[in-house]
């Protein structure tokens, strides 16, 4: 059921981005003049296709990952004197510039459009409050202390949890001071604490900003109560249900949901004895973790168990919400961020300051699409924004065969006043091929390996 739903997941995600992608390409080509052939969400065999009063066939392939839209052009076929007006290659450079940008634009406005929906209709987050500081961290060297909120990083003002964990990513390599902002709970006074940091999070797979700074963030008692099994991994084998309370491992009581991850993590591969209570009754039941290899070589154990959730005190949810007009504004600014963000990440990891295994591929995306979908609207919405910003950012990558590519001859063109040579463009392009297939198999590899 799990597989369904993430497949479905997927599906619903990624053809909503390249209907986005490809309608932007569509849409300017249309103003532009250019006589569209083909709109296709899909790839392969038409299974559905219509026609429009201007000739353009509208069709949903058979494979849907992915989709194109095909221009009249005249390196691509034959094309009818009475229609060289209408073809892509007769087109100014500026407006070809225009059609092959508009598909990453669009990305991003519908980025911006899922940001403002979420912002009108409110979003909770939890309030970033130190629950544990560990000793002899840079955190507690540099005085941080249980129950503060932090309220900015490096002088930014931050809300949530996630929002200090984007400002913490946002400078990875950082040489020199971090500084963290808190204030004391009922207290409008700001305290500054200022951390020499080297190397930040260089290396780290994958980044974890808090427990590198030694913060442990506040949470409720969270009970070591099963709300899902994963089909097929070891919780289900186990016959280990939803609603079961694991009281111990192998004769040691567990206390908390932490304490029994922390057991299981410890022993991959071993067959262990955990009592469980259901519907009031005691039961043995014999489990045996999968052993998972991290990047570092060590393995680590996992059953493919989900947590109870529990509720969080009220003083510690903050709901996040504006009027239509200034959630414009808000949106905008969520969008910029997320997209810097995201260009800086792809720098650092050329650099070597990010690990590339932090790719991620179909079988990472549909995994992440699923659990979204399932935690709620909310998130899944957020999901499909950031999805949206990785695309338009990954197609205006300076790579042959990509959307940045093309911008990238043409840009070329403008310049010099005439195009860059089909042979040129011939070898790009198999550079281009050669690079984007390369990232696609290191994609799969390392979804491969989060799966071990």
């Amino acid at each position: 059921m799990d597989l369904i739903q993430n497949v479905l997941a997927v599906i619903v995600v990624l053809g909503l981005l390249v209907t986005f992608h490809e309608f932007g390409h569509f849409w300017v080509a249309r103003r532009c003049g250019v006589k569209v052939l083909r709109f296709s969400v899909g790839f392969g065999k038409p299974i559905w296709s219509r026609f429009d009063r201007h000739g353009t066939e509208f069709a949903l392939a058979a494979i849907p990952l992915g989709g194109y839209v095909k221009m009249l052009d005249e390196r691509e076929g034959h094309v009818d004197p009475s229609q060289l007006d209408q073809a892509f290659n007769r087109k100014s450079v500026w407006a070809r510039i225009a059609i092959v940008a508009a598909g990453p634009l669009a990305n991003f406005l519908l980025a911006l459009v899922a940001y403002w929906a979420l912002f009108v209709a409110g979003t909770t987050t939890v309030v970033p409050v130190v629950g544990q500081v560990v000793p002899d961290s840079p955190a507690f060297e540099a005085g941080l202390q249980p129950d503060q909120e932090i309220t900015a990083v490096q002088g930014q003002s931050v809300r949530s949890w996630d929002e200090v964990n984007l400002k913490l990513v946002a400078v990875i390599g950082l040489n020199g001071e971090l500084t963290v902002t808190t204030r004391d709970e009922g207290s409008s006074r700001a305290s500054t604490h200022r951390l020499q940091v080297e190397d930040w999070l260089v290396g780290q797979d994958p980044p974890e900003p808090l427990a590198t700074l030694g913060v442990v963030p506040w949470r409720p008692e969270l009970p070591a109560v099963i709300a899902r099994v994963v089909d097929g991994d070891p919780a289900d084998e186990a016959g280990l249900q939803a609603g079961d309370r694991v009281l111990s491992v192998d004769g040691q009581a567990v206390a908390d949901w932490p304490a029994l991850v922390q057991l299981v993590r410890a022993k991959p591969g071993q067959t262990l004895s955990l009592e469980v209570e259901r519907e009031g009754q005691h039961r043995t039941l014999g489990l045996t973790p999968r052993a998972s290899t991290l990047e570092d070589g060590s393995s680590i154990g996992y059953i493919g168990a989900e947590v109870a959730p529990v509720d969080w005190p009220q003083k510690w949810q903050r709901e996040i919400r504006y009027g239509p007009l200034e959630a414009v504004g808000q949106a905008a600014s969520r969008t910029a961020d997320m997209t810097l963000l995201t260009f800086d990440a792809v720098r650092k990891m050329v650099i070597g300051l990010i690990s590339p295994s932090n790719l991620s591929g179909p079988i990472t995306i549909a995994r992440i699409a699923g659990d979204t979908a399932r935690s709620g609207l909310e998130s899944f919405v957020s999901f499909l924004a950031y999805l949206s910003i990785s695309l338009g950012v990954l197609n205006l990558l300076p790579i042959p065969v990509l959307d940045g590519g093309h911008l990238l001859y043409y840009f070329i063109e403008a310049v010099r006043g005439r195009a860059v040579s089909e042979r040129t463009q011939a070898a790009g392009l198999r550079i281009g091929l050669a690079v984007v297939g390369t990232l696609m198999i290191m994609a799969l590899y390392f979804d491969l390996m989060r799966l071990w």
